[in-house]
């Protein structure tokens, strides 16, 4: 049996298991307005739901607990202004890590997924994994700016894709994957760290360092895929299948039929989050704030969704709501 098989094998097998004892699978926490009709939601789960909580922290952000154990992607908490939605945009804004707002709601965390190392995504890392001791997976320049930071060898765990971690009551296979383009077909702050840097200073310290998606399965629970950008290397995801998936909106349309093949590579999932569509430079608070353009490009990413995966529930999340799949 190949490796491919044999992984599809294990996941079929692990889905019927959980399907006949839970007795399907749910978004159960309210969905705000634009989410799919109720009447498009699986069976709620019994037994399970509870035991694993999806919190989403803007932007690409995740803090998901499992049982005693608490992991976090992409967890981007200062939200500082740098002009991206109040230009000028400043690419010398400094890296102002806000321990007050990042204090009160990380109060422990095991493990870090670094889907890239932007700021957006990376700058508070080093300070989280500093201050819980958190194991931090990502790629070779999250590895050497995590050694800039001061955070010791043994906490960084570089990885490039095709790694599958087991955790005992969950894993994480690591998947290679693309940054998005901007509208000039280009990437912000580009470029890869292969050695050890000076301690970044303003967010252009911070470039985009190749980037992953990661497939979170939890024993009993949900398997999620979570993406950090609106790009897709679809022969990449053949066989991970997940119920779930966390998917990036995109900023321009240069980027060739992404939806289309994204949620192909994905086999449908049956729950799709959008992410990265608010204004991540305003307090976490509720409601999110969007930025116009975003607010459409957000409605059009939930019509195509319906369209070209029907049978998908879509779920808008808010911050900080506890969502259990």
């Amino acid at each position: 049996m190949s490796n491919l098989d044999r992984r599809r094998f294990l996941r079929d097998a692990a889905a019927t298991t959980a399907l006949v004892s839970a007795g399907g699978l749910a978004a159960t926490a309210a969905t705000p307005a634009q989410a799919a009709p109720p009447a498009a939601a699986p069976t709620p789960a019994r037994g399970r739901t509870g035991a694993v909580s999806f919190r989403w922290w803007g932007t690409a952000g995740w803090r998901i607990d499992i049982a005693d154990r608490t992991v976090l992607v992409d967890p981007f908490l200062s939200r500082i202004d740098t002009g991206l939605f109040n230009p000028p945009f400043r690419t010398d804004a400094p890296l102002t890590v806000r321990t007050d707002v990042i204090d009160p709601r990380v109060d422990r965390a095991t493990t870090i997924l670094v889907t890239h190392t932007h700021w957006d995504h990376f700058m508070d890392v080093p300070y989280i994994a500093g201050r819980t001791g958190a194991r931090v997976f990502g790629t070779l320049t999250a590895y050497h700016l995590g050694l800039a930071y001061g955070l010791p060898s043994t906490k960084l765990s570089a990885v490039k894709g095709g790694e599958v971690l087991d955790f005992g009551d969950h894993s994480i296979e690591v998947v290679g994957s693309l940054h998005s383009r901007n509208a000039s077909y280009s990437v912000a702050f580009p470029g890869v760290r292969v050695s050890q840097p000076a301690q970044p200073a303003t967010i252009a310290d911070l470039p985009e360092g190749d980037t992953l998606g990661y497939l979170l399965r939890v024993e009993r629970g949900p398997s999620v895929y979570f993406t950090g950008a609106s790009d897709v290397a679809e022969r990449n995801l053949t066989g991970l299948s997940p119920d779930v998936a966390m998917v990036a909106m995109q900023s321009a349309t240069t980027t060739g039929d992404y939806l289309p093949r994204l949620l192909a590579g994905l086999d449908y999932p049956k729950v799709v989050v959008p992410v990265h569509w608010d204004n991540f430079e305003t307090p976490l608070q509720n409601p999110p704030v969007v930025a116009p353009a975003d607010r459409d490009r957000l409605d059009a990413m939930i019509a195509a969704v319906r369209r070209i995966s029907p049978r998908s529930r879509v779920l808008v999340p808010e911050y900080e709501t506890a969502y259990h799949f």
